[in-house]
């Protein structure tokens, strides 16, 4: 049985000793449960590596939360006792600034305008950023469009929100964001997120299509207004100290598997937002489109003054924007 302690014991010692680990597979964390596509996605990546060292490289991955919480295990990996780690972007804000930028609301024109982006400069400066802190950047996976949802009536204006008290991560930007808005954040735990709606403690909250649905968010709050207002991904990162260990060989087969579990997991994901879309709306939810979303996206000015406070990173999003009017 592989936990937190174990990890610690073995990965502090190997890490010192800089050997150790190459009759084991490389451990990998996921906070999501097993069917998701970031998982099934890491595990795609994995079957490559496999394949293509021969057996050499072998990945085993922990998925559901087993190995503790996204902000543990990123601790763990950078300590080098974990080396891999599927993670939201919200973790990493205060290790890179950088990562930041995807997070921002309103960046992103499209999905295509935000995977175009990833996969481009701008998707690797914010890969490269991490390598000072023991962090690699091997690729980012995708976690949707977010969107508001509440229990009174459909949005269609920023007016619609003024006053709502809606659930956010615990996040600044995200604070930030609502309250830019004109409605009252309250960060919460997204577990406690369904008792919040249906004792009145929060008016709605905010989440993509899967997460409304598996989380049946959408059984309490009912009017469902596609906002899409931010398109962070997630990230797949390996721990510098269990890189440093790999030949130049397997580091380059490690990249290129991580890139090529990208299409996997993003037909993977596309398939379950449709199918979560189908399923909500199939229970009678209203959703409705936006019709004039520069109201809403206007009003972000001071949030993105208060994040973008750096040369790169203000060049990251000039260069995103650009491949949006180039779309």
């Amino acid at each position: 049985m592989i936990n937190r302690r174990h990890l610690i014991a073995t990965g502090a010692a190997a890490a010192v000793a800089g050997c150790g680990q190459a009759d084991r597979p490389l451990y990998s964390a996921d906070a999501h449960v097993a069917d998701y596509p970031t998982v099934q996605g890491v595990e795609a990546m994995a079957r490559m590596v496999e394949e293509r060292t021969g057996g050499r490289q072998r990945v085993k991955i922990f998925a559901g939360a087993q190995l503790g919480s996204e902000r543990d295990t990123l601790e763990l990996t950078v300590f080098g006792a974990l080396d891999l780690n599927r993670v939201n972007l919200a973790p990493l804000n205060s290790i890179a600034n950088e990562t930041i930028v995807p997070s921002l609301p309103f960046l992103f024109s499209s999905i295509d305008h935000m995977r175009a982006s990833l996969d481009g400069a701008p998707g690797q400066t914010i890969l490269d950023a991490l390598r000072p802190h023991g962090l690699v950047g091997l690729c980012f996976y995708d976690s949707g469009a977010r969107s508001f949802y509440n229990t009174r009536h459909p949005i269609n204006e920023p007016d619609d929100i003024r006053g709502m008290k809606i659930r956010v991560q615990n996040s600044d930007l995200y604070v930030g964001m609502v309250e830019a808005l004109g409605a009252n954040p309250t960060p919460m735990a997204l577990g406690e997120v369904y008792q919040g709606l249906v004792q009145g403690v929060i008016d709605g909250a905010e989440n993509n299509w899967p997460s409304y649905e598996s989380a049946r968010h959408f059984e309490a709050a009912q009017y469902y207004s596609l906002t899409r207002h931010v398109m962070a991904p997630e990230i797949l990162v390996m721990s510098k100290h269990r890189w440093d260990r790999l030949s130049g060989e397997d580091q380059a087969i490690f990249q290129q598997a991580a890139r090529d579990s990208v299409p996997v997991m993003r037909e993977l994901w596309d398939a379950r937002v449709a199918d979560s879309r189908e399923r909500v709306l199939a229970s009678g939810v209203e959703a409705n489109e936006i019709g004039d979303i520069a109201a809403f996206s206007n009003l972000m000015e001071g949030v993105w003054d208060r994040f973008v406070v750096t040369d790169v990173q203000r060049r990251l999003v000039e260069d995103i924007r650009n491949l949006g009017g180039a779309a």
